[in-house]
């Protein structure tokens, strides 16, 4: 029981940090696996295909590439080229899922039995920190620009996300 609370009094934070990370892996996965069912248009585009499938530059680029990008110039003070924009939207998309997983595993893990229904609460907390923060940082529009069609898809996304984060963490708490 490498992320129960007896592990995360023994061995500490990081211990459960891992365990929310490989939670939070397994989330944005399940995630992603969501929105490849949604939007698939035919069956011709493999999975891989649709997850790398090759954000072109930096004018089309979602958020996460965005945010990305403003962080690695504003770092080492250097433009990134087009061609950096997919990867760097990928490794954003990750490592935000990774991240709030080992957010989540630090309040999940220091109870006595963390439970997979905190997964529904989780995922909307994702969501509405998504329309509080990225706005506020010219990423996306503000919450009531959006229709009710695209916040349910957007919704139900991080639904799926907080789930299967909670139940992983949860599982890998009583494995």
């Amino acid at each position: 029981m490498l992320c129960s609370p007896d592990q995360f009094r023994r061995r500490g934070a990081l211990a459960v940090l891992l365990c929310g990370a490989v939670a939070g892996t397994i989330g944005t996965a399940a995630m992603d696996l969501a929105q490849y069912v949604r939007y698939r248009t035919d069956g011709s585009q493999s999975l891989l295909a649709w997850e790398f499938r090759g954000v072109k530059n930096w004018a089309g680029a979602p958020a996460p590439a965005q945010a990305g990008k403003r962080l690695i110039e504003g770092l080492f003070q250097t433009e990134l080229p087009d061609r950096a924009a997919n990867t760097v939207n990928n490794a954003m998309h990750w490592a935000y899922g990774i991240g709030w997983g080992a957010g989540f595993a630090l309040l999940a893990g220091s109870v006595r039995a963390p439970r997979a229904r905190w997964g529904a609460p989780f995922g909307t907390v994702v969501w509405l920190t998504d329309y509080a923060v990225l706005p506020a940082a010219g990423l996306y529009k503000p919450i009531w620009e959006y229709d009710a069609k695209t916040l349910g898809k957007d919704w139900a996304d991080h639904l799926v996300y907080g789930t299967v984060t909670a139940a992983a963490f949860a599982t890998l708490s009583t494995a």
